[in-house]
């Protein structure tokens, strides 16, 4: 097999770790570098390098599962050196929402600015889906300055609308569909029905790797 080369992501070491009996856990160190191990392994599944079942990219990992020999794999990972290149990221998918959300105040408050800059600042990012979790068609989007990381609201809302965009700590994320959650509430998507349906394949629509812009509109 043939490591992917060229320049180094920032992070530490890639750690493989044994899971399962056809399955390597790669221990990536930070969310960057996470990605770019996804990608990696992504071409290599392109290039026929790499067989394996299924990749599934966490925080800071990336499980490869449906590996012939995870042995030999697992010894080749930590001498690979990452490229930070955005060949094999995936579609970029434009979001229509209203900047409308509850917490749109508070939000404003924290990252020190008014109410009606928030969503041009929020709009204005580039985000990639890092990973998913919480509920089907829930994706963890990665790219909001660092400086407007926000803390989860104190007391989590029971029930959260359909289509409302958050964000917390370094996410934000759409709900498909009404739950439970305790990030800050800023605003509104148009169709929240795109996010989820189990008779499209994939059935998620923000998959890991994909990019995702988010317009602002009036509703």
């Amino acid at each position: 097999m043939t490591a992917p080369q060229t320049r180094t992501t920032p992070g530490g070491r890639l750690k493989p770790l044994p899971s399962g009996p056809r399955g390597v856990l790669i221990d990536c160190g930070t969310g960057e570098t996470a990605r770019a191990c996804y990608r990696a392994l992504q071409a290599r599944r392109v290039n026929g390098s790499l067989e394996a079942t299924d990749l599934i990219p966490g925080a800071t990992t990336v499980l490869v599962d449906g590996v012939e020999e995870p042995e030999l794999l697992a010894a080749e990972i930590p001498g690979w050196v990452l490229t930070d290149d955005t060949e094999h990221a995936g579609e970029t998918i434009e979001i229509p929402v209203c900047y409308d959300g509850p917490d749109l105040d508070a939000v404003a408050e924290l990252w020190g600015v008014a109410p009606e800059e928030v969503g041009g600042i929020h709009a204005s990012a580039q985000y990639e889906a890092a990973f998913c979790g919480f509920t089907p068609g829930f994706s963890y989007l990665e790219g909001l300055p660092e400086r407007y990381h926000t803390p989860r609201r104190e007391n989590p809302r029971t029930s959260v609308p359909a289509g409302s965009v958050a964000v917390g700590g370094p996410y934000t994320g759409v709900y498909p569909r009404s739950s439970p959650g305790g990030w800050q509430l800023i605003a509104t998507m148009t169709n929240p029905g795109r996010l989820w349906n189990e008779h499209r394949e994939p059935a998620a629509l923000l998959v890991p790797g994909t990019r995702v812009r988010f317009a602002k509109v009036d509703i």
